[in-house]
């Protein structure tokens, strides 16, 4: 059993025994990341943010350094990126595809079929706000946190005889981020204040008790305006766009930013008038903290974790990072990381905001790497794994929103490169939704983008059952998608099977004819059109075509090695590390190869991720971890855990394996967040799987996780899960069924079927008998 920190206390105590609390399976502490000293890098920093605005906190003591986004800030212009008339040299890929001309075929491709521009554009770091105390140069009892219950950042330390502390938080009812600085002595607060940028093109005002940015994008037609408001019971006085508050007990900074973007289309906003309002209508501190929290907790409450502290739960995060690689010994640490991933989707994909790019909204660099973009061949899915079964089905709505801009500038392309219906994207995509081919013609021709997009439509009706979101905005997408593909697919001369040609495996190969990773999305999007067709009573006719079309598709094969083909042809290069294995998409996120129904296929993936080997880059250990996961193999997915969490204290080194900055951030490396989230995903997977029709309990839990409680956890079917074991085995799970849909139950070798009623709980015990 699991009981709280106060009863065992108190029982403790009762029996004269002395209790270390490290052992303590959940306290206050179980939810913050906390540091003894200052950030010394980007990667140390903490970050909070509301979904449009986000921010990392150094927490310097002589001077505090707030690097601050806004998400609408890129280079670029509204553009189509199709080049007109592609399609003519459509046929002729093909037919150099078919006879072996692979080079032959990516030079034509290269020449004729590519998007213009051939490279998308770059999201861009917005600004910063400097803080310096010149007094402050010797503290003591220094502090770093970040609350994720409360989605507060918070520094304190004492200087002389004197305490501060500095609380910062990004809040969505706002639209502001706030930063509070106070001193346990009345008038000891003294600093200077002033925002600054890397931009060439940039400037800095000030007025009263009010700073201004302006800063304009190179190579772009965005500008952006961040203005900050400082309320202090001190003397505040400006000069040079610089301010000076003395002989304060508190002070607080109110940061709005916005650009002139208004969507991929229009760049015609007043970013000056949008930030002169949101600071005029923005609560006083004591409000607008109020707000943020009952607004973040809202979402974050849902859903709760606990599994057993021991004694690395008491060191400082980046201690305990360290320490995991020694001894992994730390089941709350992964409590703590799937917690993390949670905030960092909250702070990251709001409501009306943009959906999470490479970096979430955190980024500061003009030139981040990969443009800090999406990449839909696996990255941008990766960041939403984890926001139905996490219970924040509200986070994914922003991606839904890039997918509806997706299918207008997609049809385009579908049009121009394919002469075809529907619509597709490509492996990139930017704020300008561009989704055309960039990059290069071995590996920026991949066609399934927008096929495995519209999937988290599919998955959101799953786990929500909410029909009119799949009548009204689902569907539409996703047959749109199909229909790409009914136009697109093409027989192969050899075997007589359709195929997706051109394309390629992302992002190893070249480009081919026929990649299995394209037949495994192609099915998995026709299967979740052709049942939601079923459910909405509509478009048989299109379903029936859809069936047809798929049981035509090029099936998976086993190759000579006994490996997953990744091709056509057994071609699979058993000694290849390649971070991508995307022939593996049917495991997961896809569910056409299991364990029950296809074990030769599920043998023969696991074969092809032996031979891919352990090692691999930040995501790409997210995603064995779910690989084995589905495999059901528990021990082997935490040998993956610990090496995501293989610490990576220094930011500059570029090279080798992944794993987690000091901050536990995801590093590929350099920071990328979809391992985050990719890894949270993973733990569930773990816990609970309900991609098969069934509630599957602790399908893959390993050894080192003993002991939990897991509550608030979303399964298909639009079931909530709560759930406890003990020794390895489940103790009793509760139950509660959102839609009143029939609840297949499966705990080991045991299965349980029963009717359920719309908002009733339902109690079952170890062995799966009602209560």
């Amino acid at each position: 059993m699991i009981f709280n920190s106060l009863s065992i206390l108190k029982a403790t105590l009762a029996l004269g025994l002395l209790v270390s609390l490290s052992i303590l399976p959940s306290s206050a502490q179980d939810l913050k990341l906390w540091y003894k000293q200052p950030s010394k890098q980007w990667e140390d920093a903490l970050p909070v943010g509301n979904g449009s605005l986000a921010a990392m906190v150094y927490g310097g003591v002589e001077s505090e350094r707030i690097q601050f986004n806004e998400e609408t800030l890129w280079t670029g212009e509204p553009r189509s990126y199709a080049r007109k008339g592609a399609n003519q040299y459509l046929g002729q890929i093909r037919t150099l595809l078919n006879e072996g001309k692979q080079e032959e075929a990516e030079k034509l491709a290269a020449e004729q079929f590519m998007g213009v521009p051939l490279r998308q554009m770059a999201y861009q770091a917005f600004g910063d706000i400097y803080i310096d105390f010149p007094e402050h140069f010797k503290p003591i009892n220094y502090r770093r946190e970040l609350d994720l219950e409360k989605g507060v950042a918070l520094v304190s330390y004492k200087n002389g005889n004197v305490g501060y502390k500095r609380e910062v938080f990004a809040s969505y009812p706002a639209k502001a981020i706030y930063v509070k600085l106070t001193a346990d002595r009345s008038g000891k607060l003294n600093f200077t204040v002033r925002l600054d940028a890397i931009h060439v093109n940039k400037k800095t005002t000030g007025n009263a008790n009010e700073l201004a940015l302006n800063v304009q994008v190179e190579n772009g037609v965005l500008e952006g305006v961040a203005k900050m408001k400082v309320l202090t019971d001190g003397k505040l006085s400006q000069q040079d766009g610089k301010m000076s508050i003395q002989n304060a007990t508190t002070a607080t900074l109110i940061l709005s930013a916005a650009t002139n973007y208004i969507d991929y289309k229009t760049v015609t906003g007043n970013p000056a008038t949008k930030t002169a309002a949101l600071l005029k209508n923005a609560p006083a501190y004591e409000q607008a903290m109020k707000e943020h929290i009952a607004d973040h907790q809202a979402l974050f409450s849902r859903f709760n974790l606990k599994l057993p502290g021991k004694d690395n739960a008491t060191l400082p995060t980046d201690e305990r990072l360290l320490k995991f690689k020694e001894n992994p010994d730390d089941p709350a640490f992964l409590a703590l990381y799937v917690q993390y991933a949670r905030y960092l989707l909250i702070a990251s994909s709001r409501p009306g905001t943009h959906a999470a790019n490479l970096q979430g909204k955190w980024n500061h660099q003009l030139k981040p790497s990969w443009d800090s973009k999406y990449t839909v061949n696996i990255n941008t899915e990766m960041n939403y794994w984890p926001a139905e079964m996490g219970n924040l089905a509200e986070c994914h709505q922003p991606l839904f929103a890039m997918i509806r801009d997706l299918s207008e500038t997609g049809a385009e392309v579908a049009r121009e490169h394919y002469h075809a219906n529907g619509w597709l994207v490509h492996h990139n995509t930017d704020v300008w939704r561009g989704a055309a081919p960039i990059n290069a013609s071995d590996h920026g021709i991949w066609v399934t983008g927008g096929a495995w997009l519209s999937l988290h439509l599919w998955e959101h009706y799953r786990f929500t059952q909410d029909k009119d979101f799949l009548e009204k905005t689902a569907y539409p997408l996703m047959k749109g998608a199909a229909e790409f593909f009914a136009d697109f697919l093409v027989k192969d001369p050899k075997t007589g099977k359709l195929i997706s040609s051109p394309s390629n495996s992302p992002e190893n190969g070249g480009l081919v004819a026929g990649p299995t990773m394209d037949h495994q999305i192609i099915r998995g999007l026709f299967k979740a059109c052709i049942e939601s067709a079923n459910v909405l009573g509509k478009d048989q006719q299109f379903a029936a075509k859809l069936e047809k079309l798929a049981s035509q598709i090029a099936p998976n094969q086993i190759g000579k090695a006994g490996q997953l083909q990744e091709w056509m042809a057994d071609i699979d290069d058993t000694t290849s590390h390649h971070r991508h294995v995307s022939h593996l998409w049917g495991v997961y996120p896809g569910e056409e190869i299991t364990p029950e129904k296809t074990p030769e296929l599920l043998d023969a993936a696991k074969k092809s991720l032996e031979f891919r080997g352990d090692d691999g880059t930040g995501w790409s250990l997210a995603w064995k971890i779910n690989y084995w996961a589905r495999f059901l193999d528990g021990e082997h997915a935490y040998a993956m855990i610990r090496k995501l969490f293989n610490p990576i204290m220094d930011s500059s080194v570029k090279k080798g394996g992944g794993g987690s900055y000091p901050n536990l951030f995801d590093a590929h490396p350099p920071f990328q967040i979809d391992g985050n989230f990719g890894g949270a995903a993973g733990i569930l997977e773990l816990l609970v799987q309900s991609h098969l029709g069934e509630l599957h309990l602790l399908p893959a839990l390993p050894k080192a996780l003993p002991q939990g409680k897991v509550s608030g956890l979303v399964a298909r079917g639009a079931f909530e899960i709560t759930m406890e074991w003990e020794n390895g085995q489940l103790q009793s799970v509760d139950i509660l069924s959102k839609a009143g849909n029939k609840c297949h139950v499966r705990y080991g070798s045991k299965r349980f079927a029963f009717n359920t009623v719309k908002g009733k709980h339902y109690k079952l015990d170890a062995n799966l008998n009602l209560q």
